[in-house]
C-alpha cells in the first residue's frame, strides 16, 4: 500500500499528478476508463475545512484529461432532516462550469437509477440502495475527502466519505445507528477507489459542518482508503484505533506495511485535532447510535417540534 504527501505551496497540479503517479494510478488508465470523482460537498456554499476545494478538483480533471475523458463529479443531495439540492450546490461552487471547461460531467447521484447490496450488522440484514452509476459503470472511483472531526463519528476522510452515495439523505438518517456496518459494506462493493485527501484546511473542534478551520497545506495521495485514514489520523494527532468506526475496519483489513514517499511525520499537525462537542450536539449523537432515536427525531410525529424546540438553542446547520 502507497501513501504520497506533498506540500501545497505551488499549488495542487503538481502534487496531485506526482502522486498519481507514486501510486500508479494513471499507468492504469487508458482512452476508456471511467473515473467517478467524490468530493465531499455537505454544505450549500464552500466553506474551509467543512467541503473539498473547488480548486482540488479542477487540479484533478485537468490531469486526468490527459488520460480519459470519461470523468464525472458525482455527489448526492445532503443536509439530512433539512434536504438541499446538489444541483444547486454544483452551481455555488463553480463546479458546474468545469463541464463547459473541459467536458466533464456533473451528476447528482440522488436521481440516478440504484441498485440495493445487503449489509449484515449481527443477526440483522440491511438493504442498501446505491447508485448504479457507481457499481457499474465506473472502473475508478476518486473520493476526495477534508481532513475533519465529526460530531458523531469522531473523524470523516476517505471512508466516511462514501456516506453521500447513499442517494437519499432520510435513509442516511436511519441507518446511522448502524453506521460502521455499512459504511464498511459500501466501501467493498464500490468498484476500485483511491483517496485524495485535501488537505489544504482541516477541521477541528466540531464537525462536520462547523468548527475551526485549520490550516495544514499538504495533500495525501493514496491508493487504499483504509491506509489513508489511518495515516490522516496520525497527521491529526489521533490514534486510528481509539476511532470506533475506523478500528471496527482494521482490525478486519490488513493494511500491513504502509509505503512513503517520504516520512509523514513531517507533516503531523502541531496543533492536535480533538472533538468538543456543545450540549445541542447531543441530541444528534443520541440519534446517531439509536435507532429508536433516530425514529423519533426524524421520523415520528414528534420530529418537527423537537427540531423546532432545539432551534431555539442552536441555529439550524443549513
Amino acid at each position: 500500500m502507497k501513501v504520497f504527501l506533498d506540500r501545497l505551496t505551488g499549488g495542487y497540479a503538481n502534487p496531485m499528478k506526482d502522486g498519481l503517479k507514486w501510486i500508479g494510478a494513471l499507468d492504469r488508465l487508458s482512452a476508456s476508463s471511467r473515473v467517478c470523482i467524490k468530493p465531499n460537498l455537505t454544505f450549500p456554499v464552500y466553506r474551509k475545512g467543512v467541503m473539498t476545494s473547488p480548486t482540488a478538483l479542477e487540479a484533478i480533471v485537468r490531469v486526468l484529461l490527459d488520460y480519459t475523458r470519461n470523468i464525472t463529479i458525482c455527489e448526492s443531495d445532503s443536509g439530512g432532516y433539512n434536504r438541499f439540492s446538489m444541483d444547486k450546490v454544483f452551481v455555488a461552487t463553480g463546479i458546474d462550469k468545469l463541464k463547459a471547461r473541459y467536458g466533464v460531467r456533473t451528476l447528482n447521484l440522488s436521481g440516478e437509477p440504484s441498485r440495493t447490496i445487503t449489509c449484515r450488522c449481527g443477526l440483522r440484514s440491511l438493504a442498501v440502495p446505491l447508485p448504479i452509476t457507481l457499481l457499474d459503470e465506473t472502473d475508478l472511483l476518486i473520493t476526495m475527502p477534508v481532513p475533519k472531526i465529526h460530531m458523531n463519528t469522531t473523524v470523516s476522510m476517505s471512508v466516511k466519505n462514501q456516506w453521500g452515495v447513499i442517494q437519499e439523505p432520510a435513509q442516511r438518517l436511519k441507518l446511522h445507528p448502524y453506521f460502521k456496518h455499512v459504511i464498511y459494506a459500501i466501501n467493498k462493493a464500490l468498484p476500485p477507489t483511491i483517496s485524495i485527501i485535501d488537505g489544504r484546511y482541516g477541521l477541528n473542534r466540531s464537525g462536520p459542518l462547523e468548527g475551526d478551520p485549520v490550516a495544514l497545506n499538504w495533500l495525501m495521495v493514496a491508493d487504499n482508503i483504509f491506509a489513508a485514514d489511518s495515516t490522516c489520523c496520525r497527521l491529526m494527532g489521533i490514534e486510528p484505533m481509539k476511532v470506533p468506526y475506523l478500528k471496527f475496519i482494521l482490525q478486519r483489513e490488513n493494511i500491513g506495511q504502509i509505503d512513503f514517499n517520504r516520512d509523514y511525520r513531517d507533516f503531523v499537525c502541531k496543533e492536535s485535532f480533538h472533538l468538543k462537542r456543545k450540549w445541542t450536539d447531543y441530541p444528534g449523537l443520541l440519534a446517531f447510535n439509536s435507532r429508536l432515536a433516530a425514529y423519533v427525531g426524524y421520523e415520528s410525529p414528534l420530529a418537527a417540534g423537537l427540531h423546532k424546540l432545539l432551534y431555539k438553542f442552536r441555529k439550524c446547520f443549513y
